[in-house]
């Protein structure tokens, strides 16, 4: 009678722990297949993911876990390319553009959308003259990654706003940057003024994010090139 009862009791364990496990892989299958391709997925695909259309809007001023979660930092580099011309003339917000080779370390990991971290400007030697210390210095930035659905874009774009006031272009000279976070999804507009007020909020939000303790310390990381001091001294 006992061994019966302990058969049933291991029985009905093994029956609870296989159960268990199917909820599980259930919740991961339902998961996985719930994600946002990313936006290599979409290009290759040929496809350019619905936006949804967004008036003014109510939001969060930081976002995101206290410290970088996978897949960031995400590091970035290439050469400054020119884009559109919207983003200063149209919008206050001028853009850097990363060549369509130097995005792949995020289009494959990340959705399109809107993230934060840090830039850097690393122009040659001999142009460093025709900068302030203050531009070569390592900034924050927001960047768009997607098809800027406001404006029907025909390819992805990685389009990064270093928050700084530059008095000198930089096409052409290498960039680099480390991407820390995601904000916000990109969104088509009823108007332009509401892109320019949820812009203002992107800037808003990633200055507070970056305030965090754990994201500050990558505005020191090694994959940048200058301290201050070999700064001055390449002046």
């Amino acid at each position: 009678m006992y061994r019966r009862l302990l058969i049933s009791s291991c029985t009905l364990t093994r029956c609870s722990s296989n159960r268990r496990s199917f909820f599980l892989f259930l919740s991961s299958f339902s998961y996985l297949h719930t994600m946002s391709p990313t936006a290599a997925e979409y290009v290759e695909r040929h496809e350019i993911p619905v936006a949804e259309v967004r008036g003014r809007a109510e939001r969060p001023r930081i976002v995101g876990p206290d410290s970088p979660e996978s897949p960031y930092p995400i590091r970035l580099s290439g050469p400054v390319q020119k884009g559109f011309g919207r983003g200063g003339k149209d919008l206050g917000c001028p853009t850097a553009n990363l060549p369509d080779e130097s995005i792949g370390a995020i289009s494959s990991v990340a959705k399109t959308g809107v993230y934060y971290g840090y830039a850097q400007v690393v122009p040659p030697q001999d142009k460093h003259s025709d900068f302030k210390l203050e531009d070569l210095k390592v900034l924050p930035m927001v960047m768009s990654l997607g098809w800027n659905p406001f404006y029907k874009n025909k390819s992805l774009t990685a389009e990064i706003h270093i928050m700084h006031d530059f008095q000198t272009d930089f096409y052409g000279y290498e960039m680099k940057a480390v991407v820390l976070g995601y904000i916000r999804p990109e969104l088509d507009y009823v108007s332009r003024e509401a892109l320019i007020e949820d812009i203002n909020v992107d800037k808003e939000v990633a200055l507070n994010c970056l305030q965090r303790p754990e994201y500050q310390k990558y505005a020191a990381d090694a994959y940048f090139e200058h301290s201050e001091s070999d700064l001055k001294a390449n002046m």
